[in-house]
């Protein structure tokens, strides 16, 4: 063989070398473990799901109960113009009720 593709070869060794530790250190291998049990699949989506679930359940409760701690704020400070907003909006769905004239 002649001195470069002696050269060649050594290059290509090494960088065949430099990508399987890179391959081992991203854990390759593991991943495709996981990829083919179904069972280890399901399981963390499950678990996943049902944290997001419960993610979600505790978010909104903590929105719900600070919008409705605001308005109860708002209705014990008998701003006028909310009243008034609320009665324009009540006539308006009066009027729509009964109909063209």
């Amino acid at each position: 063989m002649a001195d470069e593709d002696k050269d060649a070869i050594k290059k290509l060794d090494e960088r065949l070398t430099e990508f399987i530790k890179q391959m081992e250190s991203m854990k390759v291998a593991e991943y495709m473990e996981y990829l083919n049990d179904r069972r280890k699949i399901f399981w963390s989506n499950f678990m996943a799901g049902l944290w997001r679930g419960l993610g979600m359940a505790i978010g909104f409760t903590i929105l719900a109960a600070v919008i409705l701690y605001i308005l109860q704020k708002l209705v014990v400070l008998n701003l006028p113009y909310i009243g008034q907003f609320i009665s324009d909006i009540v006539r308006i769905v009066q009027q729509n009720m009964e109909g063209p004239r």
